[in-house]
Parts: C-alpha cells; structure tokens; sequence
C-alpha cells in the first residue's frame, strides 16, 4: 500500500478543510436561481458513484483519490442494508462494513457526498440491499410499502443507520450533502405515498430539517408519478444523450424550478452470466457529459469505479432469471480493479473544461502479477464431509424448507431423501420449485442439473435405502422490479416422483463459508462421473507469493479450464465462476486477500472437473482481467433428463 499512502499523502498536502468552522455551514436550493447553494454560493456536483461494498477496504483510499484525481468534486454512495445486519438486531460497522470511516476518508480527500440509504437500493446487490431475513415467516410479505412488519424492521433499523450518519451531514460539519430517500420507486409497482411519507418523516426526524432530501427515478412521466413527493426534491437519471433538454423536460414536469440533476448517467451497463460482456463507448460518453456540463446539470456518473460482487453478493434480475457475474466492472472509468481507463482519461479532459484542474496528477494504477500455475488436488466431494459442513447437524422434516425458514441465507443447502422403493426404471423427479440451480445424486452418482424456470426433471433409478441427494445453490435473490417480494430460496416446494410427494428429508445448510472446515488433507472417495457431470467436489491448492518487497500484487483466477463453482483464497470468499457461460472467464484477487509465503486456495467444482475430464487439474494465476470473453448461453445453462441407463445423452 506504499504507493497508496504517498499520494494520499500529496493529495492531503494540497487541501486545506475547515472542520470546525465558526461559520454556519448549509447546503440548499435556491429555486429562483435554478442551482444548489454551498454556504451562500451556487454549488454544481460532478460526482462518481462508488460501492464501498464492492471496493476492499484496504483499497477506499486508493479509489477515492483516484475520483479526485480525475476531476470530480462528489461522490454517491449505496448503503445495502443485509451487509449491515446480516441477522436481525445484529449490526456491524466494522472492516468492509465500516461505512463511516469510508465517508471520513471521502470528507479527508475533499469530496462530498450524496448519500442513498436506501432501504432499498438495487444497485444489481444480492436482494436489492434487503437483509434475507425479512421473508422468514413473511412469505407473503409486501416489501417496499406500509406493510407493518416491512415498516417495524426499516423503522428499527433507520434508527440505528441514519443515528450513524447524522454526525456526518454537511450542516454538521460532514461531508453529506443530500440524502436519497428510497430508490428509483416509480419503477415500482406499489406506489403507496404513505410509504414515501414515511421515509421522509423518519429521515427528517434522526436528520433534521436542513438537509436535502431527493428521489431518483427513469426520465418518463410513468416513473416520477408514483417515485416522488411534496417536500422531496425530484431528479432523473439516463444515460447517453444528445439532447439533455429532451431528458430533463420530464423533471422540469416536477420541479420547474430548482437545479438539473441526472442522479445516474451511465458509463456501462451491467453483465449477466450467459450474455455479452456490456460496453460503452468513451468517446461519446465523454461527449454527451460535455453536453450535459455545458447545459448547467449537475451529473452523478453511474458507476465510476464497479467493483466486485465478492462471496455471494450478486444480485439477479427477473423475469427471466439472469444472475448477475461476480465482477461488477461496469465499464466504468475505473476498471473493476481500480485502473485508469481511456473513458477515465477522456471524462477528466471534459471536466477540465469547466473548472480548474485537480491538485494532483492521475495516480498510477495498481500493479498486477502473474503467479502462473498452480496444482488443484481433490480434497472430498460434498456427500463425503456434509455431516462437517453442516456443524449444527441436519434438519428433519416430514417436506423441503426454504433457506429463509432455517435461517440459512446464502450459498448451499443439500437436501436428502432415502429411498424408500425400487426404482428399476428411469422414472421422473419433478422439482418445480428450486431456487435457483440444482444438482441431484443418487449414492453420489449425477443425474442431471434442474434449474429455475428451465429444466425442473430429471429421470432417475435406485434401489430402497439409496441416498436422494439435491444440492441446490442460491444464485442470487432478485434486485428489481415486482417479484422482490418472491424471492425464497432452496425448495419452496414439493418434490413428486411419479406424481406423488416425497416424504422424510434431511436439510442440511452448508456452512457459507466451507474453507472453515479442516483439515482439507483428507481425501475421500473419488468423484463419480456421469456423461460430462461430476459430483460436486473441492480441489485444494497453493498458490506461493515471493517474499519480496513488491509482493504480493494483485492478480487474477483464469477459471478457462473449470465449468462452474466458488472460490474461496485464504478463507476468503472471491466469488463465484462460471467460464461454462460466460462472459467472465478470470476472477479478480485483489493484494489484501494475498500474503507472502503460501496461500490456501480452495474451488468447489459444481458440474464438471478438468482434473477428470483430460486431467488439466490446475488454476493459472494471470496479470489481466478476462470479462469480456465467449459466452455460452446453453452450455451455461445446461440440463438434460437421463437416458433409460441414467446417463446423459
């Protein structure tokens, strides 16, 4: 982090703040003016969005003095709520989750901060920011509306967020300008102004009356009819135009007075698993903000640095079901590890257009390093260590449980049957109800991968007393649009054979974290194959950084070889792969999760193992990203019943 601390060091050199200032500090509107007014004096932001959530956090200070570098004066920030309170009544504010010091870093810089606190926020995040346990016995919950048991659990947890933030205010002597209440809600189908009402009265209660509250939503009157409110300052977003009065005529509907603001102006787009890698070109980005800044709007580039959907944060869209990749690149300005872009280049030349250069020339982007290859060795399928990845022991039930009932809310649960008839002859296993992915087993043997909305059979055969193994995996619970509210996982309903329900399970809820299980030297039975599925298994391996003073950098996974699964280095989660689909091929591991000397790698490989296969059993460690490469959307989703002998055709 040496050359972090030196040009933090030059940036803090060439600032000078004012934290305890004599004079009154306020931030408003002046609507006769049509600008933001900073301490008396008209104020315009050009500000980049940033996911401290997506960012390690040894890396905050990197990104940020790279945004401000770049010509920025701002920046806008998420808060996803289930990082927050993983469980209810269970808050951290600490490492990753310590978002206070995160703005304090910002405010140290010389940025200022337009804060989106949700309770929802989208942002392509596991669940749109909502912690799981909001569904536990809520089934029919109806999120994002004055449904009591909703409005009791933001209420609870408003108290404790917004009492955090408050101290940070602009007014307070902070660096939050403006706060975003709810998020893009005329999108939403709910449209209850009670709802609205009630956010912006608890937010003016725990904040106060001087701070700007606003709404964000798409530049159509179909969106801002049911996203906005009296006493709510409304704004849009949209991305590349030629012709801002066009966009900005719809909050001029709203607000016919008082600044322009585009809360999101696209730099990229997001990616799904099975789909081309998104891409925007900077040049006409940076053409239309020259066009934007030159019409007097205020701008928030959406992302500016992405980031990465680490462990099991991704989100998902529906319908259909399309899951987001573990990189959130974005294409934005900064690459998903922080570098320096062409599209960054060309933003601060337009910036520099309207006000005075930066303090501080672009800092350089991290070094990178390829390790090279490294030995992947079989450490035990999953039905092999189940009883030690499920340390509190399985649960019996007469029918599946979802995850939310177990209180187990991402990653992998395995659910068991014992056959209790011969099934001489392929007969079919219906599972209609699996959130989201799929793998089932006989005695360890694969029968086939059931998927959401896609194949949900598959034949099987077996004999009386034979292990039914179902592994599912949550992929990600949707982030957008009217189905938030459907969003259990695991089975959520029965499983039939021949039509008629099984009975008599065993649920067991893997340890989101299964690197925590030792020792890993232990090597149990082969994995069985069946056509080209394997059973899901862990490899182990060990990735040696020199003990130099370089060392380590980051790096990157090249997954090429493997079909689909997590990775976990150090006993940190990094994420999931899927090179089967695409278009993400190399995972990024950023130089915290490193150490010098060795390293513990280890990869459960869901579908098909290279180590069987053509016995390729390695990683290569790389020194560029690889998002951008083929996809394969029915590969990536492949499924099939099995022939009369059990075996893929």
């Amino acid at each position: 982090m040496a050359g972090v601390t030196m040009w933090s060091a030059i940036l803090c050199s060439a600032l000078i703040f004012c934290f305890d200032c004599s004079e009154a500090r306020t931030f408003g509107i002046d609507y006769e003016n049509d600008t933001f007014v900073l301490d008396g004096k008209p104020f315009r932001y050009v500000s980049g969005s940033i996911h401290y959530s997506r960012v390690p956090y040894q890396y905050w200070m990197d990104r940020l003095t790279k945004m401000f570098a770049a010509g920025l004066n701002a920046i806008q920030v998420y808060i996803p709520w289930n990082i927050h309170e993983p469980f209810q009544g269970q808050y951290d504010f600490s490492g990753q989750q310590d978002v206070v010091t995160f703005l304090k870093l910002a405010h140290s810089i010389g940025l200022y901060v337009i804060l989106r606190p949700g309770p929802y926020i989208c942002a392509e995040w596991e669940f749109g920011g909502f912690p799981a346990w909001l569904l536990k016995g809520n089934s029919d919950i109806r999120l994002r509306s004055s449904d009591p048991r909703y409005i009791k659990a933001v209420d609870q947890w408003f108290d404790v967020l917004l009492s955090e933030i408050a101290p940070l205010l602009y007014v307070n002597g902070g660096p939050i300008i403006s706060v975003q209440v709810e998020n893009e809600y005329g999108s939403y189908f709910a449209c209850d102004y009670d709802y609205l009402r009630f956010l912006r009265q608890k937010m003016i209660d725990i904040l106060g009356n001087d701070v700007v509250l606003f709404t964000t939503d798409g530049d159509g009157i179909g969106y801002l009819r049911c996203g906005t409110l009296q006493g709510l300052y409304t704004t849009v977003d949209f991305g590349i135009t030629y012709n801002p009065a066009q966009n900005f005529n719809v909050q001029r509907v709203w607000e016919p007075k008082g600044p322009l603001v585009n809360s999101e102006f696209y730099t990229g787009w997001l990616d799904h698993w099975g789909e081309s890698h998104s891409h925007t070109d900077a040049a006409a980005f940076a053409k239309s903000l020259d066009l934007l800044l030159a019409y007097g709007a205020n701008v928030n580039m959406y992302m500016f640095e992405g980031g990465t959907n680490f462990g099991f944060w991704n989100g998902a869209e529906y319908p259909p079901f399309k899951a987001i990749p573990t990189s959130y690149d974005y294409d934005a300005p900064l690459s998903e590890a922080g570098d320096i872009t062409e599209k960054y280049v060309a933003i601060r030349q337009v910036i520099s257009k309207y006000y005075p250069p930066p303090p501080i020339p672009i800092p350089p982007s991290t070094p990178k390093f390829a390790y090279g290859k490294i030995t992947m060795n079989l450490v035990a399928t999953i039905p092999d260590y189940l009883e030690k990845y499920t340390p509190g022991g399985p649960i019996k039930s007469k029918y599946p449980i979802n995850m939310e009932e177990i209180d187990h809310y991402y990653g992998f649960v395995m659910y068991r049957h014992i056959l209790k008839d011969n099934v001489s002859w392929p007969t079919t296993l219906d599972i209609m109800g699996v959130r989201d992915r799929g793998y089932v087993m006989i005695n360890q043997i694969p029968f086939g991968i059931i998927e959401r909305d896609k194949n949900t059979s598959v034949n099987i055969t077996g004999v009386i007393g034979d292990y039914l193994d179902v592994l599912v995996e949550n992929q990600a619970r949707i982030n957008y649009g009217n189905n938030i509210n459907d969003n259990r996982k695991g089975l959520i309903t029965n499983v039939t054979h021949n039509g008629d329900p099984l009975t008599d399970w065993l649920i067991y809820p893997l340890l989101e974290n299964i690197t925590l299980v030792q020792p890993f030297s232990l090597k149990h039975s082969y994995p069985k194959q069946n056509g080209h599925l394997s059973t899901p298994a862990l490899y182990a391996g060990q990735l040696v950084v020199p003990m130099e003073a370089a060392h380590p950098m980051d790096t990157y996974f090249d997954m090429s070889l493997w079909t689909k699964g997590q990775i976990w280095m150090n006993n940190f989660n990094l994420g999931r792969y899927w090179p089967a689909a695409g278009p993400q091929i190399r995972l990024y591991v950023p130089k915290p999760v490193l150490k010098q000397g060795e390293n513990t790698v280890i990869m459960l490989e869901l579908e098909s193992s290279p180590c069987i296969q053509d016995g390729n059993c390695f990683v290569t460690f790389m020194d560029q990203p690889l998002i951008n490469g083929t996809v394969h959307p029915f590969l990536g989703h492949r499924h099939g019943k099995l022939g009369h002998h059990g075996y893929l055709p």
